[in-house]
């Protein structure tokens, strides 16, 4: 229960109409507890006594309560309605804000299937139990207090003699409600792997049919939606037996009822019309029971989910800002430089990623990091927007320490190309202006002729207004990169960092693409991480990283003497022809 409280400041905005829905509710309850006794005036004082008025009037007043009833029932369900709505919105905005903010070590430790989850199938969980905690789930045990309470005003006698069922039936329910809510955290964990690999699929599928993979992957499916199957009957099955063997306790009662109150009848205990009405308020009494058990999943449910959805909510983004945030000052290309430099992932140090890097970039040059698969080019550039914090050492913007510059401001400086192209589905247009949604056309198409995309977007459909579709699918991997760099560039950041941005381009383009970034980024402190030698080769100073450490510096023509691995690398891409 500590996690779905955790989330009651949710309800706080709309606690009026919350306890406008609970009033709607104890009016509604006290209105259908009110006919029982209505049932015993009219058969003892009205049908026993042969006095028609009283038969008409009390019917009159059963009427009546029934329309309140029904009255306060619309406005309870309207009411209750809006408010689990409105939560439920305000938390999937809350999840995604919380999304939005995490770091890229946040985000390595939540899948996208998980996270989709918790905005999906875990939000409604819980949305759902705010709504039936104002409507059936505070109504069940409502009617059951009243309904005691009546049973003894109505008969102590016979109400002490179902004191044992009650208590008995309250302990099954007790069981099983224990018993459910690890059953359905169990159940979402195996809706994450199902989605997981959905989401692998979907995003993958012409992966999959490529290498001929779609029989495995179905077989992945297949094992994935099983498992869930399994699960899920299983909690199903265990639910199924709760409601057979509370009918079993309403049963007894009835025959209890029936008997020990027709004993006390013939005694002259006990009149006709009290048995009538013991008999609702038994039934009034059980039924919410039954009720309660068939609302046990959805409060398991929603008890599992709020303890996932508060996982989320209750992470800490790795990339802290500081208490007091500085903020980068002038425009222009800016001084980068690293201290000391360590990190790893996920504070793993046992397995560095990068050691005791010392670099430094001065205000328009353009620094190329050149190295094999996973020496640690990316994680590198990754410290300077601050998607990660060095584990030691420090990394300085402008003389900065980029942990005390706000990162609003730090962000803003920097233009990132990363390795996967994301596009957004829109325009070609608004991908081009999506970090700089206030850029003029003619400032996109600028970035555009730079980035050697405008030819091709002028031969597209609708030229710049061109639909994108999901992910990019109609374009091609160079055309999506194109639309990448024009995307970074278009804001003329101080900082640019192009990390393998042209693999899909010809080296032509490529050609082309550095020679117009030449000009028109002059003013502008560049970081290109490659893995062909042709992208580096006319760089300010290229840096060569291997497992992690800096093992050479300098120009091209300095690092062909000095660099053996540098060499290396050179002559197994263009054997040795271009000097």
């Amino acid at each position: 229960m500590s996690d779905i409280r955790k989330l009651f400041h949710f309800l706080r905005p709309y606690r009026k109409l919350a306890l406008f829905a609970l009033a709607t509710l104890v009016a509604m309850v006290v209105f259908d507890l009110a006919i029982p006794r209505l049932v015993e005036r009219v058969i003892d004082q009205g049908v026993r006594q042969k006095d028609l008025a009283v038969v008409l009037g009390t019917s009159g007043l059963m009427l009546a309560c029934s329309v309140l009833s029904m009255v306060a029932a619309v406005l309870n369900s309207n009411s209750s309605i809006r408010v689990g709505e409105s939560v439920g919105r305000d938390l999937r905005g809350a999840i995604f804000a919380k999304i939005q903010g995490f770091s890229y070590g946040n985000l390595d430790r939540f899948s996208t299937g998980k996270l989709m989850v918790r905005l999906t199938s875990d939000a409604s969980a819980v949305q759902r139990v705010f709504q039936i905690s104002l409507r059936i789930g505070t109504r069940a045990p409502l009617s059951m207090v009243g309904s005691v309470a009546l049973m003894f005003v109505t008969s102590p006698t016979l109400a002490w003699s179902m004191v044992p069922l009650l208590l008995l039936t309250a302990a099954i329910i007790a069981f099983f409600s224990v018993r459910m809510e690890p059953l359905f955290r169990r159940v979402q964990q195996k809706l994450d792997r199902l989605n997981t690999v959905l989401q692998e699929n979907i995003a993958g599928a012409r992966l999959v049919k490529a290498f001929v993979r779609a029989g495995r992957e179905g077989e992945r499916f297949e094992a994935a939606n099983e498992d869930l199957t399994e699960g899920t009957v299983r909690v199903m099955e265990f639910m199924s037996s709760m409601t057979p063997a509370l009918t079993v306790f309403i049963n007894v009662g009835m025959v209890l009822v029936v008997w020990l109150g027709g004993v006390q009848a013939v005694r002259g205990r006990l009149s006709l019309g009290q048995i009538v009405a013991f008999t609702n308020y038994l039934l009034a009494t059980m039924n919410p029971l039954i009720m309660m058990t068939q609302l046990a999943n959805t409060w398991a449910n929603g008890l599992a989910s709020a303890k996932r959805i508060n996982e989320v909510l209750d992470s800490e983004s790795e990339v802290a800002e500081a208490p007091v945030p500085e903020a980068l000052s002038g425009n222009g290309a800016s001084a980068v430089s690293f201290r000391g430099v360590s990190f790893h992932y996920n504070g793993d140090s046992d397995l560095p990623v990068l050691e005791r890097i010392d670099l430094d970039a001065e205000p328009g040059q353009t620094i190329a990091i050149l190295g094999a698969t996973g020496s640690g080019k990316t994680s590198l550039v990754n410290l300077i927007p601050r998607f990660y914090d060095a584990a030691a050492g420090t990394v300085s913007v402008d003389g900065l320490d980029v942990r005390a510059i706000g990162g609003g401001s730090l962000l803003e400086r920097i233009g990132v190309v990363p390795q996967e192209t994301v596009l957004f589905s829109g325009t070609v247009r608004d991908n081009i202006r999506y970090g700089f949604p206030g850029a003029s056309d003619e400032d996109a198409t600028a970035a555009a002729i730079v980035a050697q995309a405008h030819d091709f977007i002028l031969r597209l459909p609708q030229g710049y207004d061109t639909r994108v579709e999901e992910r990019g699918v109609n374009l091609s991997g160079g055309q999506k990169q194109r639309i990448a760099i024009a995307r970074a560039i278009v804001g003329q950041p101080g900082i640019l960092i192009l990390d393998d941005s042209t693999s899909a381009v010809d080296v032509e383009t490529e050609t082309l693409i550095q020679a117009a970034l030449g000009g028109y980024l002059k003013g502008c402190t560049c970081f290109v991480v490659a893995q062909r030698i042709s992208t580096v080769l006319n760089a300010d100073k290229i840096v060569v990283i291997d497992e992690g450490r800096v093992v050479a510096r300098g120009r091209h023509a300095e690092l062909l003497r000095s660099s053996p691995v540098y060499r290396e690398i050179y002559d197994s891409q263009l054997g040795g022809g271009l000097k």
